[in-house]
């Protein structure tokens, strides 16, 4: 849209760009070149050499470096903030010209999951209701899942909330602190587990959790040198979200739903088992097990599992959307910031974005989807033992680990790409195109490896979802559930206890690292005003990662 679409569709090379434009650039990069290289020579800035002055503009009016043509910073918006306009709000500063909903077929796909999950847990619940579900924690149900695993599921969501509340305090509270917390937390418990296991002669999977924490143990090595940068972009974001928009009320709200929903679907996997489970115990069954199944059961979890993924990434998504147009907002209008920032935001999300969230949410969920399957898959074989298991346990290891990193590059994307959603309200591809060609382009690249945040909250995610599937295990020792004679309910429990903690710690932690995404991004988008409108900031990159110059200012 505008000398953003322009810029996108290959503005650096195919023109001349708005004289205005460009003269008004040249003149603020100049006139920071002057300020930047007073700063240098004063105090502890001295030893570093001052950054090197832009090159001349080429002939078509873009600027040349190495090699390439970068057009200048695209324009954020049709109408830039105005001073003392008391009527300015998100709509107008990111105004959509022709608004319309994108992606609708997502959109209409999502719903339609979304009701068919409905139908199945209105059945299942009933089915609960009127079967033979037990009634504690000791029962004689001996045929599945019962109301023993309903209040396991419980006690893991109600684990999960607070440990999810405490690590969001702990962010706001000690951002420096809180990498260190989680990079320590995450090592005791790797090891914790591998010894473990070790401990108990599992050794297949001993032997992989201990060569986890190894990995996890060097990866938290490499991370020191850049601590003080990611700490540094925490506690802006976090300064941030005290002062401007409802950041805190968004990742609550949430939160709260996340958890809600956690209730609902732990309950409706209880009440698939109770009453498709084949069993002469099961009232629901037939004389010769007529209207139960074990495919049925299967089948049926298999398509919650997938359901519940998508449904999390939506909220999750959305929850995303919504931040990243507030601090939008806040780079680029924060001497007038619209007062309905969130609001104006969350409507565009949750309508004409809607379809586009549910694409990029559905993507993640097949993935995350694939590698649940292979999760439950590993902790079989590891019951297993033996040659067989450790290969099992191996094997699977290896096609999660490979999962894993495509889903990394997937949200990669998509956490960028929806902060371009958020203020321009483009479809999915064509967002993430456009963010993709502007990263690589502009060399944001490089302050998001710089940053170990998305790392930090995703450690800080597992780490929850690990003690919610520890707490599961200890659960299912402690109480000796009739149905879990065996330990074939093991696996399956302790997965989802960890799906649980897992996408509930996620969501609640969405805010903070949307609001250094958003800035990443934008800085991106325009960095003079990165220069011009946030100086202070500027000025800290700058002295805890010098290349950041090259970066925002020399590009």
């Amino acid at each position: 849209m505008g000398e953003a679409d322009r810029y996108f569709n290959g503005g650096g090379n195919n023109g001349p760009p708005p004289q205005q434009y460009n003269g008004q650039y040249n003149g603020q990069y100049n006139g920071q070149q002057q300020y930047d290289q007073q700063q240098y020579n004063q105090g502890q800035w001295q030893q570093q050499p001052p950054p090197p002055p832009p090159p001349p503009p080429p002939q078509n009016g873009g600027y040349d470096q190495g090699g390439y043509n970068y057009g200048p910073p695209p324009q954020y918006s049709y109408n830039p903030p105005q001073a003392n306009d008391e009527k300015y709000g998100f709509d107008q500063a990111f105004k959509i010209e022709k608004p319309k909903y994108n992606d609708l077929w997502a959109g209409i796909l999502f719903l339609l999951v979304f009701a068919g999950y409905v139908a199945v847990s209105v059945i299942a619940l009933r089915g609960y209701a009127t079967g033979n579900a037990g009634r504690g924690i000791y029962d004689e149900s001996r045929f599945s899942l019962n109301s023993n695993t309903l209040i396991l599921f419980a006690c893991a969501l109600g684990s999960a909330f607070v440990l999810s509340i405490a690590y969001l305090g702990l962010a706001r509270t000690f951002p420096k602190a809180f990498i260190w917390v989680t990079g320590i937390l995450n090592l005791i418990f790797a090891f914790g587990t591998a010894i473990y296991y070790l401990y108990k002669k599992y050794w297949s999977a001993g032997i992989v959790f201990l060569i986890f924490a190894v990995f996890t143990a060097f990866a938290f090595w490499t991370w020191i040198p850049r601590i003080p940068f990611s700490a540094l972009m925490l506690r802006t974001s976090i300064d941030i979200s005290k002062k401007y928009g409802h950041v805190y009320i968004v990742s609550f709200v949430g939160g709260f739903l996340a958890t809600a929903f956690g209730a609902w679907f732990s309950a409706t996997m209880v009440g698939i088992y109770v009453r498709w489970q084949p069993s002469p115990d099961n009232p629901h069954c037939g004389p010769n097990g007529s209207n139960c199944g074990k495919g049925t059961v299967i089948g049926l979890i298999v398509f919650i599992t997938f359901a519940s993924y998508w449904i999390t990434e939506w909220l999750k998504n959305t929850i995303h959307t919504i931040i990243c147009g507030v601090y939008g907002a806040w780079y680029f209008a924060v001497h007038n910031f619209p007062k309905d920032a969130t609001r104006s935001s969350a409507k565009r999300a949750l309508t004409y974005s809607f379809g586009s969230i549910a694409l990029g949410s559905l993507i993640v969920a097949i993935i995350q989807f694939l590698r649940q399957l292979c999760s439950v898959a590993k902790q079989q074989s590891g019951q297993e033992g033996g040659i067989g298991g450790f290969i099992g346990v191996a094997f699977f290891c290896v096609l999660q680990c490979l999962l894993g990193i495509i889903e990394w590059a997937v949200e990669f994307v998509n956490r960028y790409a929806y902060a371009h959603i958020a203020l321009y309200g483009k479809k999915y591809w064509s967002a993430a195109k456009d963010t993709w060609k502007m990263i690589k382009d502009r060399g944001i690249d490089a302050l998001v490896n710089e940053c170990l945040i998305g790392p930090v909250l995703s450690f800080g995610a597992l780490f929850v979802g690990y003690a919610c599937a520890l707490l599961g295990y200890l659960y299912l020792i402690i109480t000796k559930p009739e149905y879990n004679k065996g330990g074939g309910f093991t696996p399956v429990v302790m997965a989802f206890a960890f799906l649980i903690g897992f996408q509930i710690a996620n969501i609640f932690t969405t805010p903070i690292s949307s609001g250094i995404e958003t800035i990443f991004v934008a800085a991106g988008w325009d960095p003079s005003v990165m220069v011009r409108d946030h100086p202070e900031l500027y000025q800290e990159m700058v002295r805890l990662y010098p290349q950041v110059q090259q970066v925002i200012y020399d590009r």
